[in-house]
């Protein structure tokens, strides 16, 4: 069922498991490394990875013999880890930033945008929220991945660097409450 609030929650937590502002650093030095970044492309292949994990995440995960239960419980895990690296400014989960490739698959779409904490944080939404209401978004969180993929050099300029740091603890913190809420919900349900 359709519900305006499931959309906003959804989206948010989405908003900061992505952390597409918090990235403009790396953006930019994708940019400049690769010449361009290739907005739609990235887009596109992080909207598909997405979705088909939406839909097929579940499937997988059986083939594994796990539930979703258990990877939503791993998934706010992993949601916390990511929340204390962003409050604390620290790097505990490493993707290689000297990875080449086109500067929109790797590293970009995948792991930056639909990475392991993203993929994670949708399955684990599947326990909580309706389809429909994650479906819809991740499509406002692609739409919004591709506005600051295109204005990735605006952005530069406008925010700065202190801004991007205020910006990524106020998600974190944001994410380390959900974190938190999944976590009791299947550990210690009512």
């Amino acid at each position: 069922m359709l519900s305006l609030k499931e959309i906003f929650s959804v989206t948010l937590i989405l908003f900061s498991v992505i952390d597409i502002l918090g990235s403009i650093p790396f953006i930019i030095l994708i940019r400049k490394s690769e010449g361009r970044i290739q907005a739609e492309k990235a887009t596109i292949i992080s909207a598909v990875l997405m979705i088909v994990f939406l839909y097929l995440g579940q499937s997988i995960l059986q083939l594994f013999g796990l539930d979703i239960a258990s990877f939503a419980v791993a998934g706010a895990i992993v949601i916390f880890i990511v929340a204390m690296e962003m409050i604390l400014g620290i790097t505990l989960i490493k993707d290689d930033p000297n990875v080449k490739g086109s500067g929109s698959v790797v590293p970009l779409a995948f792991p930056l945008i639909a990475g392991a904490g993203t993929l994670t944080t949708i399955l684990s939404l599947r326990a909580v929220y309706q389809e429909l209401n994650i479906l819809i978004g991740i499509v406002l969180n692609v739409v919004i991945v591709y506005i600051v993929l295109r204005s990735s050099a605006w952005l530069e300029r406008v925010i700065g660097e202190s801004g991007f740091s205020v910006l990524r603890k106020v998600f974190g913190v944001t994410l380390l409450a959900i974190a938190v809420k999944i976590f009791t919900t299947y550990v210690f349900p009512d």
